[in-house]
């Protein structure tokens, strides 16, 4: 299947109960408040508004589901960090976080986003704790890559791949550029991998 062709949205959830059946094969994109996960998913689906890019973090508050075709999902996880919204609310989407990715049986490998100037942030640790005993894998995308230089590129990637070896994730990582466009058949083709289907 070519990965992205067909991508569609399907549904949204508030909350664990509102989820669609926990069935097929389910990628799901998360990271950190403005970390540039929205442009990614556009700049991988080659689509301007398939997930809503804000200048606000935190913007992406429901869980929101989108289609790849029969019995293959792509999923845009809220953000979480610094995100200007009430305590209580960022208490249901930690809860509702941390449930989805450890408990999730369709979901078969996760896109962890993070700003390659600030990689595996606190929150970011965090996830990957909820989510390592699951022992699926997750690709880390280093995006905004073009704020770097070439060289600073390379050190942060070593260094985020280094932390993850050390803490034996079952991860892999590269830098990523949604203004550039770089880096996507690198991810696409690590997605396919996840999914078990053909990039």
């Amino acid at each position: 299947m070519k990965l992205f062709a067909n991508v569609t949205y399907t549904a949204s959830a508030h909350d664990l109960a509102q989820l669609p059946p926990d069935i097929g094969a389910e990628i799901a994109f998360v990271g950190r408040s403005n970390a540039g996960k929205s442009s990614a998913i556009n700049t991988l689906a080659n689509h301007n508004r398939l997930a809503f890019v804000s200048k606000t973090p935190g913007r992406t508050q429901l869980i929101n589901f989108f289609s790849l075709g029969p019995g293959y999902a792509l999923v845009d996880l809220p953000g979480y960090g610094y995100a200007k919204v009430p305590p209580a609310v960022k208490a249901h989407w930690e809860e509702t976080l941390a449930a989805y990715v450890s408990g999730r049986e369709a979901l078969k490998g996760l896109v962890l986003i993070m700003d390659a100037r600030h990689p595996l942030k606190p929150g970011d640790e965090r996830l990957l704790d909820w989510y390592a005993p699951t022992g699926k894998p997750v690709h880390c995308l280093l995006t905004k890559a073009d704020k770097l230089s070439r060289n600073e590129q390379m050190k942060t990637l070593k260094l985020v791949r280094d932390q993850l070896k050390l803490k034996q994730r079952n991860a892999t990582a590269q830098v990523f550029s949604s203004l550039q466009k770089s880096g996507v058949d690198e991810a696409t083709a690590r997605i396919a991998e996840m999914l078990g289907v053909q990039a």
